[in-house]
């Protein structure tokens, strides 16, 4: 099983999120990402998520929190196996994980507790201004605070349901113009047209689209045209 535009996406990037099995992803897809994203000087994260194949790791379940624990570290832990190093930079959380992290205090300390145990210098990926970012916090854990470049938000910061009509933003031309204003304002437009205060270190586009490429192109582009410097998370989050 493979996920996403890899080759083609990575020259773009400064940072990957790679599916460690239980949503997409496989043995020999891990080793070669791997080995794609460290030949090209590509910072690699672990992108664990609930054990859901045939939803794609977007439907919610609910597990006690020493499963939680136990699910990521076995999850983390395979992809390190592949590394060169035995090392990555960051772990950020798919789907319905990601989500209910964000919004469920015993969810988010179940996954920030995973993630420390397996090193505490590893870089923890939050939805900026979630209860998410507090718990992470408050655990004096590494943080980068994430926005989506592709991905609709409420007037209250939190991402819309994919389940709500325009909650995936498609058009390049609006995913670029929001990204530029991110990066220049700190500001986002919510689905509603409030503009949103929004703290983040690092962006998210999504890699499982035809249109990711020239995305991913275009968007580098234009931040570096506008005097934005990239880099990898490790080089910057203290």
């Amino acid at each position: 099983m493979t996920s996403g535009l890899d080759n083609e996406i990575v020259p773009f990037v400064t940072s990957v999120n790679i599916a460690t099995g239980f949503h997409s992803g496989d043995p020999n897809w891990m080793h070669k990402t791997v080995k794609l994203a460290e030949n090209s000087n590509v910072s690699i994260g672990a992108h664990p998520s609930y054990p859901d194949l045939m939803g794609f790791g977007r439907r919610d379940m609910s597990f006690e929190d020493w499963e939680i624990v136990n699910l990521i570290k076995y999850q983390v832990g395979a992809l390190l196996q592949f590394t060169r190093d035995k090392k990555i930079q960051h772990v950020k959380p798919h789907g319905a994980l990601y989500n209910k992290a964000s919004r469920d205090e015993k969810e988010a300390r179940a996954v920030v507790q995973a993630i420390k145990e397996i090193d505490s210098e590893i870089i923890h990926v939050v939805l900026s201004g979630s209860i998410w970012e507090e718990v992470a916090k408050e655990s004096g854990v590494r943080i980068a605070r994430e926005a989506f470049a592709d991905r609709a938000i409420t007037s209250d910061g939190k991402l819309v349901s994919r389940n709500v009509k325009g909650s995936v933003i498609t058009q390049e031309e609006e995913i670029v113009k929001r990204v530029i204003k991110l990066a220049k304002t700190g500001t986002m437009d919510s689905i509603d047209g409030d503009s949103v205060k929004i703290s983040a270190e690092t962006l998210c586009l999504h890699g499982d689209n035809k249109s990711s490429v020239g995305l991913a192109s275009v968007i580098r582009k234009e931040l570096e045209r506008s005097g934005i410097q990239l880099s990898p998370m490790n080089t910057f989050v203290k």
